[in-house]
């Protein structure tokens, strides 16, 4: 993209991949110019947790937060992008690698980004963040973390507490990034969901922006 921005974000269609039991994705014109009407509408069924999307508090705290209410600094700002060899799911040691601060925004860059876009079948093994992991997010108090796959919990682990944790220590949270085509690293992040009174989460536009490390600035 011009001036160095990278569209991480995965396109909305009809018939995508969707967390199981989730609402499907149904993209229709409610008018059309082909079929005579004066213009276009489109019309959009699915749920507020499709393709790249952000979690807000709501969405499994009681009486939390909505994504109509975010503080647009959580999640526009410096971020950084961090690789994770781990397979299965990120853990505790491999973050330590990393040194990771207080309010920084992180966007886990996976095995995810590889393969798991180029379907639209639901993909089970993706790597998620461990129990252990959100526990140790939530005690460095970062402000946003950002996974490129459906959910920051894994298939067969236990997502309601992970999500919990992460949210209660008031972590927002992107969900469904593509990084295929970001280096790890430093980079600007913009992020902005859609903003839905009370909403437990929304679908998002999200762009990132590699620094140049040397002169700490945008490419």
């Amino acid at each position: 993209m011009a001036s160095g921005w990278i569209d991480v974000s995965v396109t909305l269609k009809t018939g995508m991949v969707t967390w199981p039991g989730d609402p499907p994705v149904r993209i229709s014109h409610a008018l059309s110019m082909e079929r005579g009407d004066p213009s276009t509408v489109s019309l959009l069924e699915m749920g507020a947790h499709t393709g790249t999307h952000m979690d807000a508090p709501a969405h499994f705290v009681r009486g939390g937060t909505g994504i109509g209410d975010i503080p647009l600094d959580a999640s526009i700002g410096p971020a950084r992008v961090i690789p994770i060899r781990d397979r299965t799911s990120i853990q505790p040691d491999e973050l330590a690698e990393h040194s990771i601060q207080r309010s920084e925004r992180v966007l886990f860059k996976t095995h995810n980004s590889e393969h798991c876009w180029d379907t639209d079948a639901f993909v089970e093994d993706f790597v998620y963040i461990s129990e252990a992991a959100a526990e140790y997010l939530a005690e460095r108090q970062v402000r946003l973390i950002g996974v490129d796959y459906l959910s920051v919990g894994g298939f067969h682990a236990d997502g309601v507490k992970i999500h919990r944790t992460l949210l209660n220590a008031g972590i927002w949270i992107i969900e469904g990034l593509n990084l295929k085509q970001v280096p790890p690293g430093q980079v600007d992040l913009v992020c902005l969901p859609l903003k839905i009174l009370g909403g437990d989460g929304a679908p998002a536009r999200v762009l990132v922006r590699p620094m140049d490390r040397s002169a700490g600035e945008m490419l």
